[in-house]
C-alpha cells in the first residue's frame, strides 16, 4: 500500500488498510478501484471503478457542502 501511495502521489488522503475486506463486504464492494462516500447523516454511496480528478472533486464538494 505504501508503494501505491507514493506513486500516485495520494499521502494527503487517509487511508484504511481493511486485510480481511470487512469493511469492504459491509459496502457491498466487491471491486478495486472504489470509493465510499459517507455523508455526515451516516449515508453511504459506492462508486466502484475509477474516478477522474474533475468528478471526485466535484463528488467532495457535494459532501463538503451538505
Amino acid at each position: 500500500m505504501a508503494d501505491f501511495v507514493d506513486e500516485t502521489g495520494v499521502g494527503a488522503f487517509d487511508h484504511l488498510i481493511d486485510a480481511e475486506g470487512t469493511i469492504w463486504s459491509e459496502l457491498s464492494v466487491s471491486d478495486q478501484p472504489a470509493f465510499a462516500f459517507i455523508n455526515d447523516d451516516g449515508t453511504v454511496e459506492v462508486n466502484v471503478g475509477a474516478l477522474g480528478e474533475e468528478e471526485l472533486t466535484n463528488r467532495l464538494e457535494a459532501l463538503i457542502a451538505s
